[in-house]
């Protein structure tokens, strides 16, 4: 076969803005990995689990683990708004299985997630719900997926 040299398209020009050499990279979606800091007045200096701490019935080493998934369910409340109830109802049962997850651990040093720590966390998911403007949200369907 012969190559004409007709045959053959040149490349297709690219297209470039005059400023293009200096053009930032699209920015990167928020990693839900990373913690975010709290910036909701209400919850910056909130007192997650209190009366669990004032109780020796709860040891606090687990007590620490459920104010970390209750910090990062704010975390996460902040670095993706939800945008509606369904949407926080997801956020806030994914954390009530964390804690799920917390309770042979809890039974392991000798305690459990009983009345007084069932009341505690719902009231402090409540809280936060209403702190991030979801104050109409139902206090039954924030925590409904729990074991205790």
């Amino acid at each position: 076969m012969i190559d004409h040299g007709w045959l053959a398209s040149p490349p297709p020009p690219t297209c470039q803005s005059p400023d293009a050499e200096s053009a930032q990279p699209p920015a990167e979606p928020p990693n839900p990995e990373i913690p975010v800091p709290i910036t909701n007045n209400a919850m910056a200096d909130y007192a997650f689990l209190a009366e669990l701490y004032e109780d020796d019935y709860f040891p606090d080493h687990v007590v620490d683990k459920g104010k970390a998934v209750l910090i990062r369910l704010c975390e996460r409340l902040e670095a993706d708004r939800p945008a509606d109830l369904d949407a926080l109802y997801a956020l806030t049962q994914a954390a009530a299985e964390e804690f799920n997850a917390l309770e042979p651990e809890f039974e392991a040093a000798g305690s459990e997630i009983e009345t007084v720590a069932r009341e505690e966390i719902c009231g402090d998911v409540y809280n936060i719900a209403v702190a991030y403007g979801f104050a109409n949200a139902d206090h039954e369907r924030l925590t409904h997926l729990r074991n205790w």
